[in-house]
């Protein structure tokens, strides 16, 4: 083996182990995400899990089952978008801008 094909191989290992650093910490980011203009907010980890869905009251008094339900979808979307987001730039610090095929 070649001095420098040793070296790609050690790289990529050591890239390996940030990879996976990487997807345990993301459990522990969080990211929070609000339709409605506060209305639903929700919060979600760098796995792209729901941790938490909070509805305010007014959302209740209103007793519009429809509406309810597309804040609850749009604060849950706009949670996962900002948890890519997330998750893309901290995969961009590990491989130094490089865009990989890597994803939850």
């Amino acid at each position: 083996m070649s001095k420098g094909f040793g070296q790609i191989i050690n790289q990529a290992k050591k890239m390996q182990e940030k990879m996976q650093r990487l997807q345990e910490e993301m459990g522990e980011k969080t990211v929070e995400a609000q339709s409605g203009g506060g209305m639903v907010t929700c919060v979600v980890n760098g796995k792209q899990e729901v941790v938490s869905l909070a509805i305010s009251n007014e959302v209740w008094e209103e007793r519009d089952k429809e509406l309810i339900e597309d804040l609850i979808v749009a604060a849950i979307n706009e949670g996962l978008n900002k948890s890519k987001e997330l998750f893309q730039e901290e995969l961009s610090k590990i491989t130094g801008g490089l865009q990989l095929p890597f994803g939850l």
